[in-house]
């Protein structure tokens, strides 16, 4: 692609109609063969929803990408775009086998360790210290963490597909200001695909996009974050895209604080993440997905301004966004969402 206007509308409109369109035959399918997510435990719906959502966009995404560009070669050739999709596809593959078999941690990580590191061998990953195996540690961290953050992201309705959309587009838009047109019709895809999936994912959802379709969208978030360039100081680089994904760590770092605090696994599925956590204080469902939506996208218009303002500015902007979350973390501690939390609550409440 050439940054032209109209080539990034048509890969968001091509990959927008076509998840729209197969979602329905995904769900088709998952009827037929029986992939049903059943309610109980942890889950929030009540009755039977079909999970091979993936499939529609995983299909949508990479036959949207691939026409684009056939029918405008990227400058440095195939390979990288190619090489993404193979990565992609095998963290698809191995989340459609762990909705039906259900892997254990081990057999989930790996695939995702060996992708990065393939992420790194190929010369794509982050250099802020300069020390090679600390570099290393990093991008194996972020795109093992995006995957399973957006992975974790996937427990109520429509919320993994709209944060990964609206991400998709502070990347795309970050990308195409710094003439990063590979980078810049990704993010355009993958937001386009994500948006058409939720047509259908939407509380109250008629399908789940389940494993395989979200380990694939945290995946290329993940190195869509991880291939952004600025005219900026590495560090205060790597900032915007952890600020463009922040609705992802906030949540997965809110769960996991709060289950090892609890002496919980944090590898097991639960209610409460932080959408949980809202709708146990009274918002609906669609209220609390919307208002995650609003944080992800303020703070993707603070993560583009900080790409593109002098240093000093954006770590003004930096601190003030980190002090709002520090604030929001707190908040959402307090709300109770375990037996023992809800007696320390109790406790606490009698004592005063």
């Amino acid at each position: 692609m050439t940054g032209v206007w109209w080539q990034y509308l048509a890969v968001f409109s091509g990959a927008l109609a076509a998840c729209m369109i197969l979602t329905p035959v995904a769900l088709r399918i998952a009827l037929r063969v029986g992939m049903l997510d059943q309610p109980g435990d942890h889950k929030s719906h009540d009755s039977p929803v079909p999970y091979l959502g993936g499939l529609a966009i995983v299909v949508a995404f990479s036959a949207s990408v691939v026409v684009a560009a056939v029918v405008d070669a990227p400058p440095n050739g195939m390979g990288e775009l190619v090489t993404v999709l193979g990565l992609a596809l095998i963290l698809a593959i191995t989340g459609l086998v762990d909705d039906l078999k259900s892997l254990s941690p081990v057999l989930r990580f790996v695939p995702q360790v060996v992708c990065a590191l393939v992420v790194w061998w190929a010369g794509e990953g982050v250099a802020i210290t300069q020390i090679e195996a600390v570099d290393l540690g990093i991008t194996i961290l972020w795109l093992v963490g995006i995957t399973n953050a957006f992975n974790l992201l996937d427990n109520m309705d429509g919320l993994s597909a709209g944060l990964a959309g609206i991400t998709s587009l502070t990347f795309f838009a970050i990308a195409a200001a710094n003439g990063q047109y590979l980078v810049a019709g990704l993010s355009i895809g993958l937001a386009g695909c994500s948006f058409g999936f939720l047509r259908h994912n939407f509380h109250p959802a008629s399908i789940y996009m389940g494993d395989g379709g979200s380990m694939f969208l945290g995946f290329l978030v993940g190195y869509l974050g991880l291939k952004l360039r600025f005219d900026s100081p590495m560090s205060r680089s790597f900032i915007v895209p952890i600020l463009a994904c922040t609705p992802a760590v906030f949540d997965t770092t809110v769960v996991v604080c709060s289950r090892l605090w609890y002496r919980r696994n944090p590898l097991t599925g639960g209610r409460d993440h932080v959408s949980h956590r809202l709708v146990k204080t009274g918002f609906p469902v669609p209220v609390a997905v919307g208002a995650t939506y609003f944080v992800a996208a303020a703070t993707g218009v603070v993560s583009f301004v900080i790409a593109r303002v002098d240093p000093v500015s954006g770590w003004i902007l930096t601190g003030l966004v980190s002090a709002f979350l520090v604030s929001a973390a707190i908040l959402a501690w307090l709300v109770p969402v375990y037996p023992e939390s809800r007696q320390r609550h109790f406790t606490l409440t009698e004592g005063r």
